[in-house]
């Protein structure tokens, strides 16, 4: 399972990075941070516990079964996924908490953390995944569109985002470049993202 997973998600990055280059369109680039497979999720009403680091290394030794650590715009963050209040771990600063994300039931769970970047007017094509998708943004705001309508999230705002197979189209619509941190729980026997349409 985990090979064919990979495969696709290989040939999903490429797919991507080809629709930029010969769309007239401005994509929002998307960029895998860490990711980890695991065979089970913490039991109740899951939430992103969001912290920053001094170091990669003390945010990775801190990670636990359910959390990835990763470096971005210049500071080393930790997403832990867990239940509502969770404390703060030694060594890190509290930043956001965000959820409660919807729950998918699975044999194996993928969690990633994506970078998106965009000026203004970018965006992603319609897709859906097999779990949840949440959002923390830094810069620019985040749009994000969905059947139930549009969500959009300032910096320093998080949102727990849709469930499995909503489809929805990501966009960058503030007046500055967007950059944006997403978190996934998903079926990791499913391709990670799949292409969509709107009802």
């Amino acid at each position: 399972m985990r090979k064919s997973w990979r495969f696709s998600t290989v040939l999903f990055a490429l797919a991507c990075v080809a629709a930029t280059a010969v769309s007239g369109e401005s994509r929002l680039a998307i960029k895998p941070l860490a990711q980890k497979t695991v065979q089970r999720l913490p039991d109740g009403p899951l939430y992103w516990q969001i912290e920053n680091f001094a170091t990669l290394s003390e945010a990775k030794a801190a990670a636990g079964a359910t959390g990835l650590a990763v470096e971005s715009a210049g500071k080393v963050w930790l997403f832990r996924l867990g239940p509502a209040g969770m404390k703060a771990v030694e060594g890190g600063k509290h930043v956001a908490q965000v959820g409660p994300v919807p729950r998918v039931t699975a044999s194996e769970y993928l969690l990633r953390i994506n970078e998106a970047t965009g000026a203004p007017g970018s965006m992603t094509k319609v897709h859906s995944h097999p779990g949840s998708e949440a959002f923390y943004v830094l810069t620019g705001e985040q749009s994000i569109r969905s059947p139930g309508g549009v969500m959009r999230i300032e910096p320093g705002q998080s949102e727990p985002g849709q469930g499995a197979g909503v489809p929805m189209q990501v966009s960058s619509t503030g007046t500055g470049d967007l950059h944006a941190l997403v978190m996934f729980v998903v079926d990791a026997t499913k391709p990670f993202s799949s292409p969509a349409t709107f009802p």
